[in-house]
């Protein structure tokens, strides 16, 4: 839990800094990461872009009603991992089929992505959108049991 915990924070961290960190001697430390990796604990290593800096102004949760069938619920599916704009799909209980996070320069490339291409897939049958105003908190870090 403590490699995990030290690499979810900073995943550039070199195995020497990871195993003082975490109390291993480095060759131990190393094998207990890779063993994680292979195991599937640890999926991948990303850097967290700022996407105002990139010029990505609006983020947007889209509830999305999708008529209930299985070849429908495929071919959205598919449809929305075609969409770069789509950065989150999640698969909700309650009145909405998904949940969507969309990330856009601004509101007329929303539209674009709303209007050409959510509305275009077959069997969508409502689509609801909440625009972020701001953000209070958003983290990358699982909360891992602490004292192992």
């Amino acid at each position: 839990m403590r490699i995990l915990d030290a690499l979810q924070r900073n995943g550039r961290l070199s195995n020497v800094d990871l195993a003082e960190q975490v109390g291993l001697s480095p060759s131990p430390c190393l094998r207990r990461v890779r063993d994680l990796e292979e195991d599937g604990y640890i999926q991948g290593y990303a850097a967290i872009l700022d996407r105002r800096k990139l010029g990505f102004g609006v983020v947007a949760f889209v509830e999305v009603k999708i008529d209930q069938n299985a070849e429908g619920d495929l071919r959205f599916r598919r449809a929305v991992e075609a969409i770069p704009e789509v950065v989150s799909c999640f698969v909700m209980t309650g009145t909405m089929d998904y949940l969507l996070q969309v990330v856009v320069p601004d509101l007329d490339a929303y539209a674009e992505v709303s209007m050409g291409k959510l509305l275009q897939i077959p069997g969508v049958k409502d689509v609801r959108s909440s625009f972020v105003l701001d953000v209070v908190k958003h983290s990358t870090c699982l909360p891992l049991p602490k004292g192992r």
